[in-house]
């Protein structure tokens, strides 16, 4: 009798088991379909996507927590031509980034247009990501703040001189008209805001980014991946 009693929670058991391995085989298929996905993404197969993600759990990963899988692979290439097909493949995808976000900042600008065209327009706070190609001086980067004579005295030197730049306000905390006023007050030619000669950008944080030293204004350009004072 107790054999027979028995037998119902032995089988509730071996329900339970089966479920627990289905769940755990469903969950590893799932993260190797996500991991197959995010390897084709970056133009990656599976053996490299792996390999990225043993890089990251180690020393690489703690320094550069960061890094991109084209750029962690190609630090850590084992072959010359291992090396160059990272960065050939990094130079397409950078390309195919670019080309995207220009596209999008073109729609920007229409709409801008359309909705607002007495308005300066301000970058949004995502395509403000100072794109320059390899080895290609990056347009000035114009690092401001309010209430600062010499921020306003500089914007006005560049302007007078034809310079292009991109102004970042430090400090802005995203409100658009502090931005516009503070363009204002420069004297910023609202012609030259709508042609992009120059652009006006929330500051977003990029100023403690870069990491950067003096006290604003600070005029920056990117020169082979270096932040140099301009």
């Amino acid at each position: 009798m107790a054999a027979t009693a028995a037998l119902p929670a032995i089988a509730q058991t071996s329900t339970v088991t089966d479920s627990r391995i289905a769940h755990s085989q469903d969950r590893v298929a799932g993260d190797s379909a996500l991991d197959e996905r995010l390897a084709q993404d970056w133009g990656l197969q599976a053996e490299d996507w792996a390999r990225y993600r043993r890089l990251m759990q180690g020393p690489l990963g703690v320094h550069s927590p960061n890094l991109d899988p084209l750029t962690a692979l190609g630090i850590e290439a084992r072959t010359e031509d291992e090396r160059r097909r990272y960065a050939e493949l990094q130079v397409q995808v950078e390309a195919l980034r670019v080309e995207k976000l220009l596209a999008y900042q073109r729609a920007y600008d229409a709409a801008w247009k359309r909705l607002f065209p007495t308005l300066q327009p301000v970058m949004p706070a995502s395509a403000g990501g100072f794109v320059a190609a390899s080895g290609v001086p990056s347009r000035l980067a114009v690092f401001v703040k309010d209430d600062c004579p010499p921020c306003e005295q500089r914007v006005r030197q560049l302007q007078a001189a034809g310079t292009a730049f991109d102004l970042y306000l430090v400090g802005s905390r995203q409100n658009d008209a502090q931005i516009r006023q503070w363009a204002a007050k420069a004297g910023i030619d609202p012609a030259k805001v709508r042609a992009r000669t120059i652009t006006l950008n929330h500051d977003s944080g990029r100023w403690l980014s870069l990491g950067l030293q003096g006290a604003l204004p600070v005029t920056v350009r990117e020169v082979d991946g270096q932040w140099q004072h301009w």
